[in-house]
This record gives structure tokens, C-alpha cells and sequence, in this order.
């Protein structure tokens, strides 16, 4: 069955109710691979216009978008091509009417920027750099560095949670405090770290009261290993305090994030 007999049949099923689910923009030349999955049943393709494209997969409008496995196989797609091309991403839920429409309400309407925006990410990926404190050893460093804390520890020690209700939230501000003020050191120490790779920098606020550093960084693919080096020697820095981890190479959501128009 050829590619156009196998799309009337899948427009048959669902009554020709089929849209076209855009992940991002990428150049003319990418080629996805054949086991390429994306979201819906239908595989990968590419929309073309002059030196641009944009990766997409067809799907049923009566399928609902939005589940975990959907969101996933978004994040996968342009992850996975970001390591070897530069990537554009779209946000999840990018859907437009035809692959007409793709290409000229998307690709040919902003054909100079998409293209201006790909010779920037060329051979560039994004990275991103979290670090939480070991909560033992943070605390029994802020302890050991403001007198007060550990006064107002030793208030409390083995005392009813009513008796020294006020204590308690004392200390626990002095404790918030001073990790923020650790965080903002802290992560100073890694962007000095990587200094010498001349990211790009995309500071994220903590998702928990333990985070030490949540970076999004812009780096040249090529200096992946370095990248992983300078890490590792923090981690060494900060064995038993900071637990690091990096995320990456993935696509660029944190400096080029578009959104598709109405299609």
C-alpha cells in the first residue's frame, strides 16, 4: 500500500477527521528515522519549506492529546534529535489543520526567524544543572554558622512543640534564610565552574526548598565532556552536601520555546 492509499485508509477510519501534531522546527535536511515514534500511531515525518522544515506526525482529532505517554513521546522526539541537529521545539499541543497549513502558515510566515533561530542552536544543546543540599549536613552547617540557630536549637531540644511553638518558627525562618542565601552562593560556584564553556544561562526557581542550584544552560555539543568534568569535580567539592545531576542533551525549551499559531 503506498504512503497516500495508507493515509485515505487511516482518513476512512476516522471519518477524515485528521490533524497534524507539530513537535519543532528544524533544517530542510533532517531525515527522521524510520522507528521514529511521536505521538499518535502514524510515525515521523517532515514538513518542508525551502531551507526549513518542521518535524510532525498525523494524528485523529478525535483522540484526546494531553496524556502522560503523549507528552513523553513530545519531550523524546525533540530531545533525541537535539543531539545531532539543531531543534526549534514547539510547545506540547502545537496542532494544526494540514500539512499545507504547516507549511505556509508556519514554516513560509516565519521562514527568517526560524531560520536565524536554527544557525544559533547549530551544534548547540541544552543541559540542565540541579543540585539539592544533603539536609544533615546543611542544616548542621547553618547550626555551626549563625549563633543564634543554634541557640534557638538548643531551646527547643527535647521540649513540647506548644511550649516553644515561637522558637520553632524562629528558627525555621533563620533556616529558610540561610538557604536562600547558600542557593545564590552556591549557585554562583557552579556558573563560575563553567565559565570557561561560555553557556548560555537560564536561572530556574527551585521546585524544593532543598534545591541548591537549578540551571538551564546553552552549551556547545562538543563540550559535553567538559561540561561533565567541571560537574564531577564540583560533586567531589561537594561530596556528602550537594547532590548534583545533570539532565541533557536535550532541545532548547528554556531559551527558543514557540508556540505554533491557529491552524
Amino acid at each position: 500500500m503506498s504512503t497516500e492509499q495508507a493515509t485515505e485508509a487511516r482518513e476512512k477510519e476516522s471519518g477524515g477527521r485528521t490533524a497534524i501534531y507539530v513537535y519543532g522546527i528544524v533544517p530542510a535536511d533532517v531525515e527522521p528515522e524510520e522507528q521514529a515514534s511521536g505521538v499518535g500511531d502514524h510515525g515521523v515525518t517532515v514538513v518542508r519549506h525551502g531551507e526549513i522544515g518542521a518535524l510532525v506526525s498525523e494524528i485523529s482529532t478525535d483522540r484526546p492529546l494531553g496524556t502522560p505517554a503523549d507528552m513523553t513521546a513530545h519531550a523524546e522526539l525533540l530531545d533525541g534529535s537535539a543531539a545531532v541537529v539543531p531543534v526549534l521545539p514547539l510547545r506540547f499541543g502545537a496542532v494544526m489543520s494540514t500539512a499545507e497549513a504547516v507549511e505556509k502558515e508556519l514554516l513560509e510566515a516565519h521562514q527568517d526567524e526560524f531560520r536565524a533561530a536554527l544557525e544559533e542552536l547549530e551544534g548547540r544543546a541544552q543541559f540542565v544543572v540541579k543540585g539539592r543540599y544533603v539536609e544533615k549536613t546543611i542544616l548542621r552547617e547553618l547550626l555551626d554558622e549563625n549563633a543564634e540557630a543554634a541557640r534557638l536549637r538548643d531551646a527547643i531540644r527535647d521540649k513540647s512543640a506548644d511550649a516553644t511553638r515561637d522558637a520553632r518558627m524562629a528558627l525555621g525562618e533563620i533556616i529558610n534564610q540561610g538557604i536562600e542565601s547558600k542557593r545564590a552562593q552556591d549557585t554562583r560556584r557552579v556558573l563560575d565552574a563553567l565559565d570557561e564553556l561560555k553557556p548560555l544561562v537560564n536561572q530556574r526557581p527551585p521546585t524544593n526548598e532543598q534545591d541548591a542550584v537549578h540551571i538551564a544552560i546553552l552549551v556547545e555539543l562538543a563540550k559535553q565532556d567538559d561540561l561533565e568534568d567541571a560537574l564531577a569535580g564540583l560533586a567531589d567539592e561537594w561530596d556528602d552536601r550537594v547532590e548534583l545531576s545533570l539532565l541533557g542533551p536535550m532541545a532548547a525549551y528554556d531559551f527558543v520555546m514557540k508556540r505554533a499559531p491557529e491552524g
